[in-house]
């Protein structure tokens, strides 16, 4: 995989943060493509997310950057709607810094290249943006650049089991369909998901 240095995230902060906006709280209850998460929870995910991430880029360690993200279920806090968009905010600021993309720097309890790092974070935004979408019924268009960046973080490596993918079991996806779907389905999910009827 090579590294993508110096991407700008704040399309992509700012895209999460619009979808977040048009979020009634009679959604929050909703289910997303993530089973164990309603909308509330991928919320909170992303809020805390952004927080590490940027402390990430910011090479300030600690508790936001070294706890796993699956080992404390996230809890939506009562002032989201004002801390939620600061903090994508922050989070795209922090990566436009150079000195974010050098060295090695840890999220998630993850330590590797600061460079990668950064591919994470826009796919992170990338991946939990559609999920938000397609949860509530919103548009959701993303850059083919950017898209691009997520493909090659989540393509498996070539001796790699083929159905392994950097955060779980790939959901095959035919390789005519929109790099949007395909990227999806490298990142566990699928891409016809709708929320069940009601």
């Amino acid at each position: 995989m090579e590294k993508t240095e110096h991407i700008d995230l704040g399309a992509a902060a700012e895209r999460v943060a619009r979808l977040a906006e048009d979020i009634g709280d009679d959604r929050l209850g909703d289910p997303t493509p993530c089973p164990e998460y309603a909308v509330r929870e991928v919320l909170a995910h992303v809020a805390s997310l952004s927080v590490a991430f940027r402390d990430a880029a910011r090479k300030e360690f600690g508790a936001t950057t070294g706890t796993p993200p699956g080992s404390v279920r996230p809890v939506l806090e009562d002032d989201w709607r004002a801390a939620l968009p600061k903090a994508l905010n922050e989070l795209a600021a922090a990566w436009r810094e150079p000195g974010a993309w050098e060295g090695d720097t840890q999220a998630g309890g993850i330590d590797m290249p600061a460079a990668v790092m950064g591919m994470v974070a826009l796919n992170e935004l990338l991946i939990h943006g559609w999920d938000l979408a397609r949860s509530t019924g919103q548009a959701y268009e993303v850059t083919e650049e950017e898209l691009a960046v997520s493909e090659a973080l989540l393509t498996p490596e070539e001796d790699a089991p083929a159905e392994e993918g950097f955060f779980g079991p790939i959901v095959p996806v035919p390789d005519d369909a929109p790099l949007l779907d395909r990227v999806v389905g490298l990142s566990g999910r699928r891409p016809d998901w709708r929320p069940p009827a009601s």
